[in-house]
């Protein structure tokens, strides 16, 4: 064979041997669809080309979707990297969207654009809540990883963590007019924060189980805790600050503590717990209960943006509504018990018609009114509410099985009416995704889950047919791409139409679950395997349709093999000439398809072999197993040529490329990964999924892949004509393990900083390195010039004339700047939220050097803001260093005066610009 003809493989091939080198193409991530919303995140409303109540975002696995819930459609993506959001959060102006991820980073997205511009690191694990105060300014997040970091998202930088929960925190809230945060964790605590001093100044212990979540109603004066029982927990709040008014006369404030004492006095013996003899600020005293219909925990308690509409729900499909009553309507109630008491009440005396004035009370199931229930077609998972002027309440409710339902009530109704208004289904499906299939075009992607089947159109990414089905475990496009057969639980066989979406024919083809099927070679007919240990064969059949006018296509039973054990997978050798069987006795047994003799039988797995395929010249046969393993076997022999160790977990599906020895798999793991089976090499892994995948699917063409995962994803992979190096496939992964172990580093501490309440708020990560070590770059840039100066000034004074001094190529580049105007450069490029980091991992040899650059730049009135910053935390961390060093007593002391007078300039000019 000439090198020229060695070279001419295929073109579906997807590599080319060179000599004894191998060239593969990678294949890259194309699309994510399937995924209406998912679980882990929750549905907020946000308001989009000016309109509230219509629009909803979701958590779609990395991503997260905008979604139209009038006409059900998707209309932005906000495009995230690898973690899997869990919580969203809408600023109260709605031009921004706060997400959280999996791995404790917080992005803030611009509703406008759709990108995401600023990003904060300072969790270690998946962000739990997120809340916005009242103007936006500052967000606060909390954590699995028991931490309550307050963040500053105009300066886009980390104010402070404040630590104290023992668990996850599970929601975190701003007060409105107070500088207060009060936070709930599943430490079964709620705990009140004062962020002027950044302390913990109150907790309240009176929950036995986790507190799952917080709502204020009756503007702040009332504190509704959710737990893991079926009560809803009121407390009632009283500001201190109020309370004594140094304005209010002697005489109200007596009468007023007496009141305020009768009334805290009947104070419940779980409260009694919490008192304690020193009281600032608030005093909480728990009012009563008000009791769920669901006997579960609560999964999410919220109010509505006004405090009027109060929401729970449970574990369950129910919603639960209440309507909070204001003062005016509590009075109005009052009047009305007053003067139905006074009818019923006998007047002897005046004492006697006194008594029932003094006796009416409201009870707080009458304050806090239960209006419906709102049954959803499935377990919720989240909900949003929007109470319109006009006093229509709007719900939206992220459901389990990947379904969005919008929900309209009137709550002032005498019987309020619950009408779903609309549901969004088409672009997914209700459970996992069990069998995937390509049509022979390329075109169509079939998918099978336990309600339907799907049709999508590759390229549009859209589904074009959907058609109710038992629970399917594998399928397969009939020749001509017009009909398709899915294989059932039930050991089913139906076949569809695709062109009207009907079922054609239902026939009973195993007694057990029927778990592969394999087409033939000839395209004739195909093969079955099932849970009954049998393995049948069938013929397609043209048969005259109910009518008798016209033909159809059918299926016949022609064969039947009887096995000793479960059939877990069937393959066809593409001569037709061998059939592969895997069994739950860990073997594959191989038999000649003409006269169903034994040939082979495979042994070596110590798990069943769940999936199977055979190269496509028939020479080799690739199993893998739940043993984590996948072989490599000869088909002429039945000799193990390899055994890998493929997955970390069960492998559960595997294909060979078209015209290739090249083969992918799909484990439990998370993972899809290709491997070379002549030479015994992983190639490449694909990184997306984001919990087990059950199966894939590669086009006749193998130019992309399609794949399912329990994440409800669907996800589609191209082949590029990029080249894949495996040694540079190796390095990156090594740089990736690498970046994840610097992440995982213990946190630098700061010299006379305790781990007590609060503490920093940013997190080392391998960004904050990076820009640390550009720093320092710079800096030794600085120095080298510097030194390069003094010396061409000593060469020109002995010369006595002036000697040309060479440009650094980087300040060149910048546009032949001062080397202290390029350390100013590199400093500003520095990520504000990365900036504190950054200076915190900074090596102190560089910190003088920077200290006399600040003085040099501050005197010129450039970048103040950001350099005092740096200035104020470099202080702060190196206090002890920098002032017992005798070189810098100077520097500090010119710092002092020219950021006080530059900072009152900047800040004057910003006065007078208002």
């Amino acid at each position: 064979m000439t090198k020229k003809e060695h070279c001419q493989l295929p073109p579906g091939s997807g590599n080319c041997t060179m000599g004894l080198t191998k060239q593969y193409l990678r294949y890259t991530a194309s699309a994510l669809f399937g995924v209406i919303a998912s679980q882990k995140g929750n549905i907020v409303y946000v308001t989009l080309r000016g309109e509230k109540g219509r629009y909803v975002a979701v958590p779609a696995c990395e991503h997260v979707f905008i979604w139209d819930t009038r006409k059900g459609e998707k209309v932005l993506i906000l495009q995230g990297l690898k973690q899997e959001v869990t919580s969203l959060c809408p600023s109260p102006d709605g031009l921004h969207l706060a997400v959280g991820y999996e791995d404790g980073s917080i992005r803030v997205f611009s509703l406008l654009s759709g990108e995401g511009n600023v990003t904060f690191n300072g969790h270690k694990a998946a962000v739990m809540t997120l809340q916005y105060d009242q103007l936006g300014g500052r967000l606060v997040s909390g954590s699995k990883d028991t931490d309550v970091i307050v963040w500053d998202v105009i300066n886009e930088s980390g104010l402070y963590r404040l630590r104290g929960h023992k668990d996850a925190v599970t929601q975190a809230l701003f007060l409105r007019e107070k500088n207060l945060l009060v936070t709930s964790g599943k430490d079964t605590f709620v705990k009140w924060w004062d962020l002027d001093t950044q302390h913990c100044f109150k907790t309240l212990v009176g929950h036995r189980t986790e507190v799952w979540g917080l709502a204020f109603v009756s503007q702040e004066k009332r504190l509704i805790t959710g737990a893991a029982d079926s009560e809803l927990r009121v407390w009632n709040i009283t500001y201190i600050q109020e309370a004594t008014d140094p304005n209010e006369p002697e005489s109200k404030k007596s009468k007023g503590s007496l009141a305020k004492a009768e009334k805290t006095s009947e104070v419940d013996e779980i409260s009694d717990l919490d008192e304690t003899p020193e009281e600032r600020l608030l005093r909480c005293n728990k009012a009563g209960s008000i009791m769920r219909e669901g006997r579960d925990r609560v999964v999410t308690l919220a109010t509505d943006r006004t405090g009027r509409i109060l929401a729970c729900h449970g574990t369950d499909s129910v919603l639960e509504v209440f309507c909070v009553l204001t003062e005016d309507e509590i009075c109005k109630k009052k009047e009305k018990k007053m003067r139905k008491a006074k009818k019923k009440a006998k007047p002897k005396s005046e004492e006697e018609e006194e008594e029932p004035e003094g006796s009416v009370e409201m009870s707080l199931q009458e304050e806090i009114q239960r209006v419906t229930s709102i049954k959803a077609s499935a377990k919720i998972k989240s909900f949003d509410l929007i109470l319109s002027p006009k006093g229509e309440l709007k719900a939206t409710l992220l459901l389990q099985n990947n379904t969005i339902e919008s929900y309209i009530l009137i709550p002032s109704a005498q019987v309020p009416q619950v009408v779903r208004a609309s549901k969004i289904t088409i672009g997914g499906h209700r459970s996992d995704v069990r069998t995937l299939a390509f049509s022979s075009d390329n075109i169509a992607v079939l998918s099978a889950a336990a309600e339907s089947v799907k049709i999508w159109n590759r390229s549009t990414l859209q589904c074009i047919r959907t058609m109710a089905c038992e629970y399917a475990l594998c399928s397969l496009f009939v020749p001509g791409d017009r009909q398709v057969i899915i294989g059932t639980k039930t050991g089913k066989l139906q076949l569809y139409d695709l062109a009207s979406g009907s079922l054609l024919e239902t026939l009973a083809a195993h007694d057990g679950a029927l778990w592969s099927i394999s087409l033939s070679p000839d395209q004739r007919g195909f093969v079955t395997g099932g849970a009954d240990k049998c393995v049948k064969f069938w013929d397609f059949e043209l048969v005259k349709d109910e009518n008798g006018t016209q033909k159809r296509l059918s299926m016949k039973q022609t064969r039947i093999l009887q096995l000793d054990e479960d059939v877990l997978c069937v393959r066809y050798s593409p001569n037709q000439k061998l059939l592969a069987i895997s069994l739950l006795d860990c073997t594959v047994k191989i038999f000649y398809t003409d006269t169903l003799k034994f040939f082979l039988s495979l042994y070596g797995h110590k798990l069943p072999v769940l999936c199977m395929d055979i190269s496509y010249d028939g020479a080799l046969i690739a199993t893998g197993s739940a043993d984590r393993n996948v072989k490599i076997w000869g088909l002429d022999f039945g000799d193990c040529h390899r055994s890998l160790f493929a997955h970390d977990d069960s492998v559960m599906t595997l294909q060979f490329v078209h015209k290739s020895h090249l083969f992918f798999t799909a484990g439990k793991d998370h993972k899809i990964k290709q491997w070379d089976a002549d030479k015994f090499e992983h190639i490449q892994t694909l990184e997306g999924h984001h919990q087990e995948v059950w199966c894939l699917a590669l086009s006749p063409s193998g130019d992309y892949i399609v794949s399912s995962s329990h994440d409800k994803s669907l996800r589609l992979w191209e082949r590029t004509r990029e080249p894949l190096i495996l040694e540079e496939e190796r390095e990156m992964q090594r740089e990736a393990e690498y970046e994840e172990s610097v992440a995982k580093e213990e946190q630098p501490v700061v010299a006379g900083e305790t781990q007590g309440e609060t503490g920093l708020a940013g997190k080392k990560t391998i960004e904050t390195v990076k820009a640390a070590e550009r720093i320092m770059e710079a800096i030794e840039l600085y120095r080298e010039e510097t030194a390069k100066l003094k010396e061409h000034q000593a060469i020109c004074k002995a010369a006595g004339k002036e000697v040309p001094l060479p440009v650094n190529p980087i300040l060149q580049a910048y546009g032949n700047i001062s080397p202290s105007a390029y350390v100013l450069e590199v400093f500003k490029k520095v990520k504000s939220s990365e900036l504190e980091e950054s200076l915190l991992v900074l090596p102190f040899s560089y910190v003088p050097d920077l200290l006399v650059l600040f003085n040099e730049h501050v005197q010129w009135g450039s970048e103040v803001e950001l350099l005092c910053r740096a200035l104020l935390f470099l202080l702060r961390i190196h206090f002890g260093r920098i002032t017992s060093n005798q070189l810098l007593v100077t520097v500090i002391e010119n710092l002092k005066k020219t950021t006080i007078s530059k900072v009152s300039e900047v800040r004057s000019s910003t006065y007078t610009c208002t």
